[in-house]
């Protein structure tokens, strides 16, 4: 790690034999960066701090990938221990450290650092704003009789996406903000906010120039959490009451931001992903996954039109949907239950973020069809006022293959020519095309069967 002193005028550094050398925490892999250097910072070296970015140490002479680096800022007044000191930054030299590489990592650092002070779309790698951003929060909750407390916990560290949460002395508030390629989130998250206050955390500040906003925390537990069938169908039951609020207003959702995937647009769109689909089998290094062949994709091709072209008929309206309806965007209570992380909300058939939530619910809870069927009757059951339960059967069983191609299709990553360069957006692509036809598959055969 790379600290600053709160000033930014000083750097934190390890005292070893032959010189100085950073601090350093091994922290667990697959979790939050931000979260996890944080709290090993303040465990290890007692310094609360907040992160900036992450730097790679491209300094190695053997042009390897080299160490990663948390570059970071306390925001209090730390003293120096017995196994660390505080040191000018004008004060130091090559000489100054364990090994010359350490001293040009530093120096990279602050090239970095010294960038982003100058790019405004990079406000949260900007020694200071941690500072900034409490004063303003501390305005906006003040008329409400709130004070921010001692504890800030930061989630999520980037130069232009940030998530913190600030203990008051009273409700806790958290702040997030996003950046590209996340930005239509900062204005879906406003009008659905306005829309549906049941069911979205409440707003109590905007900060427009960094794509931010304030929001009061929600009392309850992330449905993550709860491994209980009755939190689950109260989830289930709080997405459909949503989804029918929001079939008048699918025009204003829109018009925020939303993903546009109503079944006239996905139709338009099946031929040009499974040509893309086509091409990345082709491509496809080796074997297996097995590659689907042109055959494959033309059969598949026809299947999704017509599991969309089948849902058009039954008319089911569109509403709002969450294209990343996992459990821990879900908050659950006694009194009901608020939606999350609107980055991926479109406007669309509304049994597809069913389909997302079941595909959660049986990682996490059961396969049981038994309880997988009482969940679905939860979902249903506010429906039931608009639709007969023929129609939710059919519709139900279509669902499957044309939520998968929704999610694949739908979101606008298949046309993104620079991302699909990644070889893992690549496999990505093509292990949801295998995935799409074997549910193709299983559909068909049942059908197949009762013709016979």
């Amino acid at each position: 790690m790379i600290v600053f002193s709160h000033d930014g005028t000083e750097v934190l550094l390890r005292i070893a034999e032959s010189g100085f050398a950073f601090p350093a925490v091994e922290i667990p892999c697959w979790e939050r960066l931000a979260e996890n250097l944080t709290g090993a910072l303040k465990k290890d070296w007692g310094c609360d701090a907040f992160c900036l970015f992450a730097l790679n140490d491209s300094s190695r002479e053997d042009h390897s990938n080299g160490d990663p680096y948390g570059v970071m800022q306390c925001w209090n007044e730390v003293e120096r221990t017995a196994k660390t000191v505080w040191k000018p930054l004008r004060s130091l030299t090559a000489d100054s450290f364990q090994d010359k590489a350490t001293f040009q990592t530093l120096g990279q650092c602050l090239h970095e650092l010294d960038r982003y002070e100058r790019d405004p779309s990079s406000p949260f790698a900007q020694r200071g704003w941690i500072m900034r951003l409490v004063g303003w929060a501390a305005d906006l909750i003040r008329p409400l009789g709130l004070e921010i407390g001692s504890s800030i916990r930061q989630y999520n560290a980037s130069p232009s996406f940030s998530l913190i949460r600030l203990e008051t002395n009273g409700p806790a508030v958290w702040f997030k903000a996003v950046g590209e390629p996340n930005l239509r989130e900062f204005p879906i998250t406003l009008k659905l906010a306005e829309l549906f206050p049941r069911f979205i955390p409440e707003i109590l500040g905007t900060k427009p120039e960094w794509c931010a906003w304030l929001a009061r925390e929600i009392e309850g537990t992330n449905l993550g959490d709860r491994k209980e069938l009755a939190w689950w169908e109260k989830a289930a039951t709080g997405l459909a009451s949503l989804q029918i609020e929001s079939i008048s207003k699918s025009d204003s959702i829109l018009d925020s931001g939303a993903h546009d995937l109503r079944i006239d647009k996905l139709l338009n769109s099946v031929d040009p992903f499974l040509d893309l689909v086509a091409r990345l089998m082709e491509e496809q290094p080796k074997e297996p996954p097995p590659t689907l062949s042109r055959q494959e994709l033309g059969l598949l091709k026809l299947r999704i039109g017509d599991s969309l072209a089948r849902l058009e008929d039954l008319r089911v309206p569109h509403t709002l949907g969450h294209l990343d309806l996992n459990p821990w965007n879900i908050v659950v209570s006694a009194g009901g239950c608020v939606f999350l992380d609107w980055s991926e909300a479109y406007v669309g058939h509304p049994f597809f973020s069913l389909e997302y939530l079941l595909q959660h619910f049986r990682r996490e809870l059961s396969a049981d069809a038994v309880l997988e069927s009482e969940l679905v009757n939860a979902y249903k059951a506010p429906w039931r006022r608009l639709l007969s339960e023929q129609l939710m059967s059919e519709a139900l069983a279509l669902a499957p293959l044309a939520a998968l191609f929704a999610y694949a299709a739908g979101a606008g990553t298949s046309k993104d020519e620079e991302r699909l360069r990644n070889p893992r957006m690549r496999a990505y692509f093509r292990s949801l095309a295998r995935r799409m036809n074997r549910e193709a598959i299983r559909f068909i055969e049942p059908r197949s069967a009762c013709l016979s």
